[in-house]
């Protein structure tokens, strides 16, 4: 028996006090992230779960693809004049713009973060 888990009597047996984990706050970079492991790194997403670590690195993988996401998307637009200005000017044309960017910028988070 392990000594920091509680039993209880069921008839003749005794059987753990479970408790489930939990919920772990994983969005969609973390879940991209577990996808990543589970089909190509299997090893590793197997060494993440027995740990108990895989949540964990999911939640943390999670927070730092929206903060690497946040922080290229602000520079690419600042380099390329898009700004309020042009919002203001040419609403459809800042969206395009911005579309673009924001989908150069998950290709980086994808390649240098998730698939990494």
């Amino acid at each position: 028996m392990n000594e920091n888990l509680t039993y209880h009597r069921t008839g003749d047996f005794l059987l753990p006090d479970l408790v489930p984990p939990e919920a772990p706050n994983i969005g969609v970079w973390g879940l991209r992230r577990k996808n990543y492991l589970l089909k190509s790194k299997d090893g590793i997403y197997t060494g993440l779960l027995l740990s108990g670590e895989l949540n964990t690195h999911l939640e943390e993988t999670d927070r730092a693809a929206n903060e690497m996401l946040s922080r290229i998307i602000e520079g690419m637009a600042r380099r390329k004049g898009v700004t309020e200005a042009l919002k203001a000017e040419d609403q459809m044309e800042w969206v395009r713009r911005m579309n673009a960017i924001r989908s150069a910028a998950e290709e980086v988070v994808l390649h240098d973060l998730i698939y990494a």
